[in-house]
């Protein structure tokens, strides 16, 4: 498994933005765009390309193209819908897939409740899109998920990751899979409720507000 932990001052700023409690909604949900946009940059630095002969105005060329199968988008839900927007402005002809998965808090175990997603991903890129890489196990799930239906190059795109739930994915994670995490940054710990030190809150309440 590759971690790529983007060191960069606009990504750092933004992120200290979102990490303040009293950053508005609004705000964080136009800073968390705009900051999945630099992580999709490295998140598709691999993404797969094929030559393709062209006519510029000046002369033919051989120029770059991306191949077929289209590279599949996988936000979680809720809170991955609010970095769609962020990846697909640099993907903008890939396929938008989604899952639905739901973590207890007393046990963190997760379920998954809703998939919208083509039952053959052979020979796909996929990228998921998920805000908070804390315990793990939605990740988890989620590659898992993705790896059963024949994806094997999976990318997982992150705000915050926690050092505990980077090793859990490691080490829950076959050896056929060639699994990638960008993240905007490696936090301290988990506490005790297995949340992200010092982290940013609840991103999905933060991204559409409180669900009650």
């Amino acid at each position: 498994m590759r971690v790529l932990e983007i060191d960069h001052p606009l990504v750092a700023h933004k992120l200290t933005v979102l990490r303040d409690a009293t950053t508005h909604s609004s705000v964080f949900r136009q800073l968390a765009d705009e900051l999945v946009t630099l992580l999709a940059y490295e998140a598709t630095r691999n993404v797969a390309v094929a030559p393709v002969e062209i006519t510029t105005p000046v002369t033919t060329m051989t120029g770059t193209k991306l191949t077929k199968p289209r590279p599949m988008v996988v936000p979680i839900l809720r809170a991955g819908l609010g970095m769609l927007h962020g990846l697909t402005t640099l993907l903008p002809t890939a396929e938008v897939g989604f899952l639905g998965m739901v973590r207890n808090e007393e046990t963190l175990e997760v379920t998954t409740y809703a998939n919208r997603l083509p039952e053959d991903l052979t020979g796909r890129q996929c990228f998921v899109l998920d805000p908070m890489l804390a315990t793990g196990h939605t990740l988890i799930a989620s590659v898992n998920y993705l790896h059963e239906r024949g994806a094997k190059d999976i990318t997982c795109v992150t705000l915050l990751s926690a050092p505990e739930g980077l090793k859990t994915l490691e080490a829950a994670i076959g050896d056929d899979v060639d699994l990638t995490v960008v993240t905007a940054a490696i936090d301290e710990k988990l506490n005790e409720k297995g949340y992200i030190v010092p982290g940013l809150g609840d991103a999905g309440d933060r991204l559409f507000g409180v669900v009650d």
